[in-house]
């Protein structure tokens, strides 16, 4: 926050804080066990959209997160989802019930889904990896996408988002040097230097995870903080040791032991962490074998790297939540590398702002 006397940075309007009534261009992007009430709230009230994130929540803990978040702020959020969860529409219709601004996905829901919501008021925002996926989801009534680069943390991709993301500004271009639906770049974002390249780029906004994961603001134990701010930028790896899918995380103890042990035992111990994630959101394993058929016809995932995805929620929870980074994994982006404090998120996205403008303001020199 700046110091009491001084202005809050001046806003920096695009289409995307007009679609979801926003103050400034600046997402926080749903991570499992990160991104709960507190974060998103603080968030929220600093002027940015944060984004509850519901994968690693049963139903009846989301409805409390919700009825939380709603209770610290009165500003718009968004809850992030998985389209491919058997009780999707049941979390769909809680989010219209509770008059939820935003609904994110890590993939693309069925377009009667997006339909839906929109016709609720809700503002539909997919992550998408590559050029095709915008075309598709905006076809589809998406009205916005969130455009992540190879170097964000968790599930990603292989083409950095200064490759990635001009491909989808020009597969989605309105003819008249926009896009037809905002674009939200994502991966590799910290200050205002990465904000004012993405709208040079032709992005009306930036997301972050990482950055917000260390925030003073953040549930993440402080100790765990401390882990990533010692890190450098060679200091992740992208794995598909932690779930079948490619997963950047830093590199640790555990990491080195998937990425050099066998399959075999691999296997065994997703199959256990799966076995204990299921006892934790009270999941039948019914439930979950739909889900599981669910993703193999919606993808290309094979059943080893199905049972592996239930691994993930479990080791990230060691991580980030008990404080184990021995035995659990650390979801992160490259960007950890040139983060090296812990602001709150109001104090974040003013620092932001401000080196937004002072780059801008410095650029005219070229006009």
């Amino acid at each position: 926050m700046p110091p009491e006397g001084l202005q809050r940075a001046a806003t920096l309007p695009t289409r995307f804080t007009d679609l979801v009534g926003i103050e400034y261009p600046v997402v926080q992007t749903g991570m499992g066990w990160v991104s709960g009430p507190a974060l998103t709230a603080a968030t929220a009230n600093a002027g940015g959209l944060g984004i509850l994130a519901s994968a690693t929540m049963t139903f009846a803990e989301l409805e409390a997160a919700i009825k939380k978040t709603k209770s610290l702020t009165d500003k718009p959020f968004g809850v992030n989802m998985r389209a491919d969860a058997t009780d999707a529409a049941d979390r769909i219709d809680l989010v219209i019930r509770e008059n939820v601004k935003v609904a994110s996905f890590a993939l693309a829901p069925k377009q009667e889904l997006i339909a839906k919501l929109k016709d609720n008021g809700v503002v539909v925002i997919p992550s998408i990896g590559a050029a095709k996926h915008a075309v598709k989801v905006a076809g589809w009534g998406a009205d916005a996408v969130i455009v992540q680069g190879g170097e964000g943390g968790g599930h990603t991709g292989q083409v950095a988002t200064t490759l990635l993301l001009p491909s989808v500004i020009d597969a989605i271009s309105n003819g008249n040097g926009g896009t037809t639906i905002p674009v939200v770049a994502a991966g590799g974002f910290f200050d205002g230097r990465g904000l004012v390249a993405a709208l040079a780029y032709g992005a009306e906004g930036v997301a972050m995870g990482t950055r917000f994961l260390l925030t003073s603001d953040s549930a993440v134990p402080d100790s765990v903080k401390r882990e990533y701010l010692r890190r450098g930028l060679a200091d992740t790896v992208v794995s598909t040791k932690v779930d079948g899918m490619p997963h950047r995380v830093l590199r640790t103890q555990l990491v080195d032991a998937l990425e050099s042990g066998s399959k075999a035992k691999a296997l065994v111990a997703a199959a256990r962490n799966a076995n204990d994630f299921k006892q934790l959101t009270g999941m039948r394993w019914t439930t979950m074998l739909r889900d599981g058929a669910s993703m193999k016809r919606s993808g290309e995932r094979t059943w080893q790297q199905i049972i592996m995805a239930g691994n993930t929620p479990m080791l990230l929870k060691a991580g980030l939540v008990e404080g184990n980074t021995e035995a659990g994994v650390l979801a992160s982006g490259q960007v950890v590398g040139m983060i090296d404090d812990l602001p709150s998120c109001d104090a974040l996205i003013q620092s932001i702002m401000t080196g937004a403008h002072e780059r801008l303001e410095s650029l005219r020199r070229f006009g």
